[in-house]
């Protein structure tokens, strides 16, 4: 088991300037932390991965696509560039040393068509992943696709949906990823998500129902925990919130109040949190 902490509580883009607060990550307790990769240019990430082998922290990477790179495009040229941007998302991992890239690789985030997937969507998203995982395959990365609430996708909704595409593409770069919010609005039973996708499961997002810190929310957690154990889950527990501190992305995860009161009181009293639960 490892513990990791999401970046993007903090930033979009990390460089040397948060080098002291991957230090205070690493002596809060974490084995690692998960780096934003929204810049594919791998150079973005060298001085990042000796940093992060310097204090010991292993890393995994987040991606998502726009509407000029989505996969599932009726647009071939659109579909085309979806693909290229997955590949140079894992080219950077490479360069950062992430073995693992999770995130809504899937489709273009915030997009909508005023329906659910058609088949013809679903049958470019099993081709572009499927490409994607060919690539990730010779980098040494894993792909680790993330089912999103109905609010801010409709290609993959619940964990049902994610691994119905993780084996029709049937590639073991190819898996998929749960989050403990977006499946506290989709899923009906925790046990049975879990249960559902345990062949496919390889990575793990810890985060409050209302995005803020661990524990002090409405989330399951005995029972996401206890299924977690259950089915040897034995990877990544992610934390994942999201503040005031970036106004783009405090905007598209739709967040007007302050949530918590600090990112130290998150990073710290949420792992705190979840290694006492685990």
């Amino acid at each position: 088991m490892r513990y990791g902490l999401n970046l993007l509580l903090w930033t979009t883009h990390v460089d040397d300037s948060h080098s002291e607060l991957l230090g205070r990550i690493k002596e809060w307790g974490y084995d690692g932390v998960e780096v934003p990769i929204f810049d594919t240019d791998p150079a973005r990430y060298e001085s990042l991965a000796r940093r992060l082998d310097d204090l010991g922290l292993a890393r995994s990477a987040v991606a998502a696509c726009g509407p000029d790179a989505n996969i599932i495009s009726n647009d071939p040229d659109v579909r085309a560039a979806g693909v290229a941007h997955l590949r140079s998302a894992i080219d950077a991992c490479g360069v950062l040393g992430a073995d693992l890239l999770c995130g809504p690789l899937h489709s273009a985030l915030g997009v909508f068509t005023g329906g659910g997937p058609t088949d013809d969507e679903w049958k470019h998203g099993r081709e572009g992943l499927a490409a994607a995982a060919r690539h990730a395959e010779a980098a040494g990365v894993t792909l680790a696709i993330e089912p999103l609430n109905r609010f801010e996708c409709y290609f993959l909704n619940s964990a049902a949906d994610a691994v119905r595409l993780c084996r029709e593409v049937d590639h073991p770069r190819l898996k998929m990823m749960y989050d403990t919010f977006h499946a506290h609005i989709e899923e009906k039973r925790v046990a049975a998500a879990l249960t559902g996708c345990s062949d496919q499961l390889v990575h793990v997002h810890l985060s409050e129902n209302d995005r803020s810190t661990p524990g002090e929310g409405q989330v399951d957690w005995p029972t996401t925990f206890a299924t977690l154990k259950g089915i040897g889950y034995d990877g990544w527990l992610v934390i994942e919130a999201f503040g005031l501190a970036l106004p783009a992305l405090a905007a598209a995860t739709k967040i007007w109040r302050p949530m918590f009161p600090s990112e130290e009181h998150v990073a710290r009293a949420g792992l705190e949190f979840v290694k006492r639960s685990w």
